[in-house]
């Protein structure tokens, strides 16, 4: 099954567009956000939340050069699936670590061979209470994201870039390649999961719920079968990504959730370019940091909370 571009869609940078200016990368096929850096007449870039993708990541470095009079850095997390060796990354990056574990399908192998009796079990209640569907115009039900979406928000305090608004979300919905999963109790929607299919790859973009759909554990009839549909239409891995935040906390109970579903994990690097490191030390002096743990460091007091897949309850 193949279906548009990913992240490394035009309409999905677009989508972003009010947290940064979208920016194609002519050479790789990607696209990058160029942000204003406030109180100042410089710029940064970054990539698209959540992964940085392209079209041909062997002509990546050639962008970096294109990009030196431009920026004073750029940052850039990279899709798991990249295929890009890590000698790559630090051969054109200046700072290259591990940020996430992902946490993977293998769809080659049978459900029940990875899916843990526990969680099947838990599914069987959860379908006996609610149906689900998988919806290829999900744009249909952008009211009704909309509504679950503002719970999350409010349960967990999102802001940031993740606190995306109406808007952006109507551009996400229509990115090539992007179904809904929903998960109904009658005419009820409980609960919702955006997942964006690029070639045998899909990625398990967003997820939100009702409190009713919190109750009723919806997440597990939803996530069994999204994964049986994925399966059915010929995708091999099915990214259900990390846990919330900077930190990578393997006991975190999102983490525990998503070893449940998963028979495989990749690594997500970091990667931060410096293309003028005399602004770029002048604005980390300005913020009064030295080194934040945080690229680019300058910009780690705006930190949020902005991640939205929080523990399961």
């Amino acid at each position: 099954m193949t279906e548009g571009l990913g992240y490394a869609h035009h309409r999905y940078a677009e989508s972003l567009q009010e947290f940064g200016e979208p920016r194609e990368l002519p050479h790789c096929g990607g696209w990058i956000l160029a942000r204003a850096i406030l109180g100042t007449p410089y710029k940064d870039a970054m990539g698209c939340y959540p992964l940085f993708a392209c079209r041909n990541w062997k002509k990546l470095h050639e962008d970096i050069e294109d990009l030196a009079t431009d920026f004073v850095s750029l940052a850039l997390v990279i899709d798991p699936f990249s295929g890009v060796a890590p000698s790559y990354l630090e051969q054109h990056f200046d700072l290259v670590k591990p940020f996430k574990t992902h946490y993977v399908a293998d769809l080659s192998y049978p459900l029940e061979s990875f899916i843990t009796s526990a969680n099947r079990y838990t599914v069987r209640k959860s379908l006996r209470s609610m149906d689900v569907e998988v919806c290829r115009q999900p744009t249909k039900y952008l009211d009704d994201w909309m509504f679950l979406y503002s719970n999350l928000i409010m349960r967990h305090a999102i802001e940031g870039i993740t606190a995306f608004s109406r808007k952006s979300f109507e551009m996400q919905l229509a990115v090539p390649g992007m179904v809904m999963v929903l998960g109904r109790c009658g005419e009820e929607i409980v609960g919702a999961n955006m997942i964006l299919i690029y070639g045998e790859r899909a990625y398990s973009h967003l997820v939100a719920y009702s409190n009713k759909g919190y109750r009723m554990r919806a997440a597990y009839g939803m996530q069994w079968k999204a994964l049986s549909f994925l399966q059915e239409q010929g995708v091999r891995y099915f990214n259900n990504g990390g846990v919330a935040g900077l930190t990578d906390d393997p006991q975190d109970g999102l983490a525990h959730f998503k070893k449940g579903w998963s028979n495989s994990r990749r690594t997500v690097y970091l990667c931060g370019h410096v293309f003028d490191r005399e602004k770029y030390e002048a604005l980390c002096q300005r913020e009064q940091i030295a080194d934040a743990g945080f690229f680019p460091a300058y910009r780690s007091g705006e930190l949020r909370v902005h991640h939205n897949k929080r523990t399961i309850e």
